[in-house]
């Protein structure tokens, strides 16, 4: 996706994006005609409160689901005329995800779990390489229950950005963690969108967050509701907690 960077062309383009839960006779509207532009290489916040759209709008772009109208294109392709085997084929070869539990594998090491993905890939990094990114070169053959919670989600990081992915996909990623262990995970981050280039979004309702972005995508009942750009990016241990 380097020549959407050089040609100043968006990586993802949502238009007119709904996406309806219909669960007997309750109708949720979760998206409601969402238009977003976003672009290679940027660090994005989503930032807004539970029930929003958010985090359906996030499962749209990493091909986890499908809108129930609407486009969505990554580059020229269009996701949302894709199959299951396309769409597969899609998140393994583009996207890396980070969510708010670890969901690592327990009787497996830190590198162990992270070799799941880089096996599977056409060009990853070594598992010890992606872990020395996130500062755990020195936990290498250690166990999830050996490590902290903090630990663990750079771990779920490690391995989500060892395929190389264009895009980093974070649903509040430090939701479970205290503020000084969310820090660290969201400087790693924002280390991997500085020196690896990736596409990074991020999910929060912690407006604290937003300082971070290169832009922010202000989110509300299902719409997005405004769209700001910080002239300056904040380090996470730089904001205010």
């Amino acid at each position: 996706m380097n020549e959407l960077a050089q040609a100043g062309r968006p990586i993802f383009e949502a238009r007119g994006l709904t996406k309806v839960y219909e669960m007997g006779e309750v109708r949720v509207e979760a998206l409601r005609g969402v238009d977003l532009d976003i672009h290679a290489g940027e660090f994005l916040v989503l930032l807004g409160p539970s029930g929003s759209g958010k985090s359906t709008l996030l499962n749209i772009l990493g091909g986890l689901d499908v809108p129930t109208s609407g486009t969505v294109r990554y580059g020229d392709h269009d996701l949302t005329v894709d199959d299951d085997a396309a769409m597969t084929r899609y998140r393994r070869a583009h996207v890396g995800f980070v969510f708010q539990f670890y969901n690592l594998i327990p009787s497996l090491t830190a590198r162990e779990n992270v070799a799941l993905v880089t096996e599977i890939a056409d060009d990853p990094m070594r598992p010890e390489d992606a872990l020395a990114l996130v500062g755990l070169a020195h936990r290498l053959d250690h166990f999830p229950s050996q490590m902290s919670g903090g630990e663990q989600q750079r771990v779920a990081i490690a391995r989500a950005v060892a395929k190389r992915p264009q895009v980093l996909l974070c649903d509040e990623p430090t939701g479970a963690l205290d503020v000084h262990t969310g820090v660290m995970v969201l400087e790693v981050i924002a280390r991997v969108n500085r020196e690896l280039g990736t596409t990074t979004v991020v999910i929060t309702h912690n407006a604290v967050i937003a300082g971070m972005a290169d832009r922010v995508v202000h989110f509300g009942d299902g719409q997005v509701a405004r769209i700001e750009r910080n002239a300056v990016r904040q380090p996470a241990s730089g904001l205010s907690w």
